[in-house]
């Protein structure tokens, strides 16, 4: 089994592996509009074994709520699924958050119960937002720092 390294990084200078990342994860989903990497922070993961990355994840301020990140998106490549790199991106995006003094972390999935049961283990919980951004159909999630 391969295991994995994930740092952050510059989202001006990695700009170029993310937009690869979320073109070959999210190509068929329209909906998924390229992420801006010149806001908030960015995450990158590699195999330990492979000079280019293989999944990557974001989080921004959020707009709708004071001191709170937003985590925007994250995409992991179909052949590394499974290894836990959700898990691992969600843990470093709310070290960061506590290191910008934000008190929450808000997200919402669309379609997707593999990312809807990686925030329940993560202890994120469903709210409904008093503006919904999304789909009529996503689920939000919220978990307090």
């Amino acid at each position: 089994m391969s295991r994995f390294r994930i740092r952050e990084v510059d989202g001006a200078e990695d700009a170029a592996d993310v937009e690869m990342l979320h073109e070959a994860i999210f190509t068929v989903h329209e909906w998924a509009p390229l992420p801006d990497t010149l806001e908030g922070h960015w995450w990158l993961a590699w195999r330990d074994d492979d000079a280019q990355p293989v999944a990557f994840a974001g989080v921004i301020p959020a707009t709708l709520y004071p001191r709170t990140g937003y985590y925007t998106r994250v995409g992991v490549l179909p052949t590394c699924r499974g290894a836990g790199l959700q898990m691992r991106f969600t843990r470093a995006i709310e070290a960061c958050c506590r290191r910008n003094g934000w008190r929450a972390v808000v997200s919402d999935t669309h379609q997707n119960t593999p990312s809807a049961n990686n925030f329940i283990r993560a202890g994120y919980r469903l709210f409904e937002p008093e503006k919904r951004w999304a789909f009529a159909d996503s689920l939000y999630w919220r978990k307090d720092l």
